[in-house]
């Protein structure tokens, strides 16, 4: 059984539709309207073996600031509806990735509780259309949406091409091990009896 979640988003900013597979084999459509933006949704979508149809109709006569921080809004709400109950699911996912000159962990627990531990500098403004300062804004708003524990930190990296990408990379790796099955686990990983 495929878990998959269908987001609609509609402001006076954006327009945004996402379909969600999190059971899938790396498909992604993706169209924000900012090429780099697009290319690391991408990559996200390949290396967590996930599939998403993703199209953003973004203010971006403005700037970039919506069309991002909204895409985050809408993955964080696909995800905490695609993974349901959380049963028997490991909850906890963690990732140190490397590419080229950068190095990137991410940590992930899909505890119901939503925090961002954001650790990383950019040695340009923007990458292609996409401004950097625009990364801690997206993935804080998917761990507000998504109900979920997100520590992001570059250990190494000088060029802010790789180092978004790592970033992407390892957020997709331990993401996919967080929504992973064991079959150790009878209900929910907790000792509340609830991750919510």
């Amino acid at each position: 059984m495929n878990r998959t979640a269908s987001v609609k988003r509609t402001t006076k900013e954006t327009q945004i539709t996402m379909d969600l597979n999190l059971d899938g084999k790396g498909i992604g459509n993706i169209s924000t309207g900012i090429g780099f933006f697009d290319h690391m949704l991408e990559g996200f979508t390949k290396h967590g073996f996930f599939d998403m149809d993703l199209t953003v109709n973004g203010d971006l006569h403005v700037d970039g600031h919506h069309t991002v921080e909204d895409t985050g809004i809408v993955l964080g709400q696909a995800i905490k509806e695609a993974i349901g109950d959380k049963k028997g699911m490991k909850r906890y996912g963690q990732f140190i990735l490397p590419m080229d000159d950068a190095l990137v962990l991410c940590a992930i627990d899909l505890c119901g509780r939503p925090y961002l531990n954001f650790d990383a500098q950019f040695p340009v403004e923007r990458v292609g259309y996409l401004e950097t300062e625009l990364l801690q804004e997206f993935f804080y708003a998917i761990s507000y949406s998504a109900g979920m524990n997100l520590h992001i930190k570059v250990l190494d990296g000088r060029n802010a091409h790789h180092i978004i990408e790592a970033m992407f990379k390892a957020f997709a790796k331990a993401l996919d091990m967080a929504t992973s099955f064991d079959e150790r686990i009878i209900d929910v990983l907790s000792t509340k009896g609830t991750l919510a």
